[in-house]
């Protein structure tokens, strides 16, 4: 069997500006990088803001709870979309970017997998356009600024002991969570307790991916929490006159980048911020943009459906004004072994008793889904060693809870293996109309929005703590 690295290397790649063409853009409209990855240039963003071409349909793909056997959010968004170009449709993808630090770590790379990837992988999974570079730099420029400011007289009278903003890298580094800067000579600053979060987890990354233009970009960093003053005053990014050359720094980070995937469908991956830290979503920008090229538009939202995808909901959607269509929830027969209790070296092994156990958190999943009054389609994301057994015993329950599940082969056999969930996917859109109704107001106090979604997450997660049987109502 080979690896994802040798299918990446096997898989001939076209032109970017072919790929372009394709989505009626230019080359003159990109700014490349050579021969496979570009930019969108500033001139044909401003160009879709202001098209009247109907949006595409917006199609969310989501998951259970994340395990360590993995899930395939993303490989089988990829293969969503390669299924649909299968069928003659047009359908653009639009994820994130992966971090170095899961790269590097456990998790590995991020930008699918076997036959359901975006190329070149190894650059995307990698340095890819800079982007994460440009976040970091910009980000540990306003912590020098900090830190200067403290030198130079403290004019804020900044409380060394209450700032907030941490610096950050591209890198899983423990060692750097927590350390003290300022202990040389007097001119190397002042002493105090400072740590380093990774790039992704970072507030300048979740602002790049919530930002509509380079101009509401500065004007929420300004708007960054610095920290606070001996007597309790806030302080902000504003008022170090940082978010100018923050700015600067995330010109060219701002723009979305396109790369396509082994089958050549087009995809926009663009900003990448962790789901249990900010909204686990790419930019606004790519989505948005990606909803005038093309008539479906793929999209996911990180971790579990209670974290990804209710923040996609109810932040991204509302701050975006979007309007989804349809969401995809990804299940694996291994990940509801998992939840009912098997160890991660037997999941190979048939158990639908244990399946049967976790398939509560399945079902949580799908009932919070449905409160958004959105069609929901569940994707069994199939592995060699599922049997047919576990698989009609999750097809079963889905269809008493009024959902229909499909089996997706994206990883082993590309689009061929996802056509069925395309088709179904497609039938969903033109029959089942969305009412999309966020939970809560968004504007609403947080006690407020904590009550309206008590019925939600906070209920997924009992429900999925008391599939193990170890654990109380406050999941000690």
């Amino acid at each position: 069997m080979l690896t994802d690295a040798e299918i990446a290397r096997n898989s001939p790649l076209v032109p970017i500006t072919k790929i372009a063409k394709e989505l009626d853009i230019d080359s003159e409209e990109l700014e490349l990088y050579g021969k496979y990855k570009a930019k969108l240039s500033r001139e044909f963003l401003k160009k879709c803001q202001t098209s009247d071409r109907k949006d595409a349909k917006l199609i969310l793909v989501t998951a259970v709870n994340p395990t360590p056997a993995g899930e395939g959010k993303t490989t089988t968004s990829i293969g969503l979309a390669q299924g649909m170009a299968k069928l003659g449709k047009k359908a653009v993808l639009a994820l994130r970017e992966p971090s170095q630090g899961p790269v590097f770590g456990v998790k590995g790379g991020a930008a699918g997998g076997g036959y359901s990837q975006v190329l070149p992988m190894d650059e995307i999974n990698l340095h890819f356009t800079g982007d994460f570079h440009a976040i970091t730099a910009a980000n540990n420029l306003l912590c020098a600024m900090i830190d200067n400011s403290l030198q130079q007289g403290n004019p804020l009278t900044l409380n060394p002991k209450r700032i907030l903003f941490k610096r950050v890298m591209d890198m899983n580094d423990r060692a750097l969570r927590s350390v003290t800067v300022g202990m040389g000579a007097a001119a190397d600053g002042v002493m105090r307790s400072e740590g380093f979060s990774i790039t992704a987890a970072s507030e300048v990354m979740a602002i790049l991916c919530l930002a509509k233009d380079i101009k509401n970009l500065k004007e929420m960093l300004g708007n960054i929490l610095v920290g606070y003053t001996y007597d309790g005053k806030a302080v902000f990014c504003r008022d170090l006159s940082a978010e100018g050359a923050m700015t600067a720094l995330l010109k060219d980070a701002i723009l979305p980048n396109l790369v396509q995937t082994i089958e050549h469908t087009p995809c926009l991956i663009h900003g990448g911020p962790f789901a249990n830290i900010a909204h686990g979503c790419n930019s606004v920008i790519a989505t948005k943009t990606a909803l005038k090229l093309g008539d479906y538009v793929i999209t996911e939202a990180g971790f579990g459906a209670d974290l990804g995808a209710e923040k996609f909901f109810d932040i991204k959607c509302v701050k975006a004004n979007l309007t989804p269509s349809a969401v995809v929830l990804v299940a694996t027969v291994r990940a509801l072994k998992y939840n009912g209790g098997v160890a991660k070296e037997n999941l190979k092994q048939p158990d639908c008793e244990a399946l049967n156990r976790g398939i509560v958190n399945l079902e949580a999943h799908i009932e919070n889904l449905q409160k958004y009054q959105i069609p929901v389609i569940v994707a069994i994301n199939h592995f060699y060693a599922d049997s047919d057994e576990e698989i009609g015993a999750i097809k079963s329950f889905c269809e008493a809870k009024g959902v229909v599940a499909v089996i997706t082969k994206g990883f082993a056999e590309g689009g061929n293996g996802a056509i069925d969930l395309a088709r179904q996917v497609i039938d969903t859109l033109e029959n089942k109309k969305s009412n999309f109704k966020p939970l809560y107001e968004y504007g609403a106090s947080v006690k407020q929005k904590n009550k309206n979604n008590r019925k939600g997450n906070l209920r997924c997660n009992r429900r999925y703590i008391r599939s193990f049987g170890t654990f109380d109502n406050q999941g000690n």
